[in-house]
C-alpha cells in the first residue's frame, strides 16, 4: 500500500513546468488521472485485513478444481495483468473463448468482461471460478476448501468481522476485489494531466492530439481511457473474420437485443503495450497494427505511418509504475480439504 501511495504522489507531482496550452486542457476535458486514494467499492469496505486475504485468494490455484489454475494464471501481475495469450488456456488445457483482460486498473471500468455481463469486480470474480473451461470449480467445492484451513477461517473473521459465518462464496469474491482495487499504475500521462508538461514527448503530444481529433477519445476517454460504453466493432467498416469472430456476438449474448451483435464494452487503454494480443479474439499482436484496425473500422480513417507511431507513442504513455506485490505464503492443506479433480465434464 505506502509503494502504492509513492507512486501515486509522484504522479501528481509538478516536475516540470506547469502545462497551460490548449492541448492539456482538451485532455484534461475527456480524461481524469488516476484517484490519489483507492477507489470506493460497491457494498465493500476495503481494509488491510481483506487486501491481504483477497491478495492470497488471487495466488491460490486452489480456487480451481485442478488445484493448478488461479486467478493469477490469466492475470499475471509481471506481464501487464494478462496472460498474453490469444484466449487463455483453464481447466483440463480447455481454450477459453475470449482474449483474458488485464487485471491492472480494472477496478474503474465501468463494468468487467468484454461484454460488460459483471457489473463490478466482485461478481467478476465468481465467473472464472465456475466456468468449466477455466477453474470449473462449486461454489460448495471452494467454501469447503476455505473451511477446511485454520489460517484461512481465521483470515475471513478479521475480514469480516461481523458476519458469524464469513467463510462463503460472496465473500470470496468480496476479498478478491479489494486486493484487485490496489492494481493502480499510474503513468506519465497521469503526470501531465496533473500539470506536468515534461512528462510526455514531443511525439506522445502529437498521438494524443491525433488520438482527440480523429475521434478514439470518443470511445476511449475517461480515467481509465476506455472501459466504459459499448460500441459496434465495425462501426464503419467490419474487419475479417479472423479478428472478428462471426460466432462472438458480444453483448447480444448478454442482452438478446439484435442492435447489440458484435457490440462489444470499449478496451481500457491503459498499459496496452504490456497486454498483446489485442481484441477480444487475441489475434493481433502488433499495437501499431491494432491501432491502424480501430482507424479502419471505427472511424473511416487510413493512418499514416508517422501518424500510427504518433498514436501508439501516445499510448506509450499509459504505460504505468505497479504497486509492489509481494507472493503471499499460502496456508496449508488438511485432512479436510478437498482434493483436486482434472475430470472434465
Amino acid at each position: 500500500m505506502r509503494s502504492l501511495t509513492y507512486a501515486l504522489i509522484a504522479t501528481t507531482a509538478l516536475a516540470g513546468p506547469v502545462v497551460a496550452d490548449a492541448l492539456h486542457d482538451a485532455a484534461v476535458e475527456q480524461f481524469k488521472p488516476l484517484p490519489s486514494t483507492l477507489p470506493a467499492l460497491n457494498d465493500n469496505t476495503v481494509t488491510p485485513e481483506k487486501i491481504a486475504l483477497g491478495k492470497a485468494l488471487f495466488f491460490d490455484p486452489r480456487l480451481s478444481a485442478s488445484g493448478v489454475f488461479s486467478c493469477y494464471s490469466c492475470h499475471n501481475l509481471t506481464t501487464g495483468g494478462d496472460d498474453n495469450m490469444e484466449t487463455s488456456v483453464g481447466h483440463g488445457w480447455q481454450k477459453g473463448p475470449r482474449n483474458a483482460p488485464t487485471a491492472l486498473n480494472a477496478v474503474l471500468n465501468e463494468a468487467q468482461f468484454w461484454d460488460g455481463r459483471a457489473d463490478d469486480l466482485a461478481a467478476q470474480a465468481k465467473g472464472p471460478v465456475q466456468a468449466g473451461v477455466e477453474m470449473a470449480n462449486t461454489p460448495d467445492n471452494v467454501v469447503a476448501t476455505l473451511s477446511s484451513m485454520p489460517d484461512y477461517v481465521a483470515w475471513f473473521a478479521a475480514s469480516f468481522p461481523d458476519q458469524a459465518d464469513p467463510v462463503n462464496f460472496d465473500n470470496m469474491a468480496k476479498a478478491i476485489e479489494a486486493f484487485e482495487a490496489t492494481l493502480l499504475t499510474p503513468a506519465p500521462f497521469d503526470a501531465y494531466l496533473n500539470g506536468d508538461d515534461n512528462a510526455l514527448t514531443a511525439e506522445a503530444k502529437a498521438g494524443l492530439q491525433l488520438f482527440m481529433d480523429k475521434g478514439c477519445s470518443g470511445c476511449h476517454s475517461g480515467v481509465n481511457v476506455g472501459g466504459h460504453g459499448y460500441y459496434p466493432f465495425g462501426l464503419v467498416e467490419k474487419p475479417g473474420a479472423e479478428v472478428l469472430p462471426e460466432g462472438d456476438k458480444g453483448r447480444f449474448k448478454v442482452t438478446e437485443t439484435a442492435s447489440d451483435e458484435y457490440v462489444f464494452r470499449a478496451a481500457p487503454l491503459r498499459n496496452i503495450a504490456l497486454t498483446a494480443p489485442y481484441f477480444h479474439s487475441g489475434k493481433v499482436w502488433d499495437l501499431n497494427v491494432a491501432v491502424e484496425i480501430m482507424a479502419e473500422s471505427q472511424l473511416g480513417e487510413s493512418l499514416k505511418p508517422e501518424e500510427t507511431a504518433q498514436i501508439v507513442a501516445f499510448l506509450n504513455s499509459l504505460t504505468g509504475t505497479m504497486p509492489e506485490v509481494s507472493l503471499p505464503v499460502l496456508p496449508a492443506e488438511t485432512a479436510g480439504t478437498p482434493r483436486p479433480t482434472t475430470m472434465v465434464e
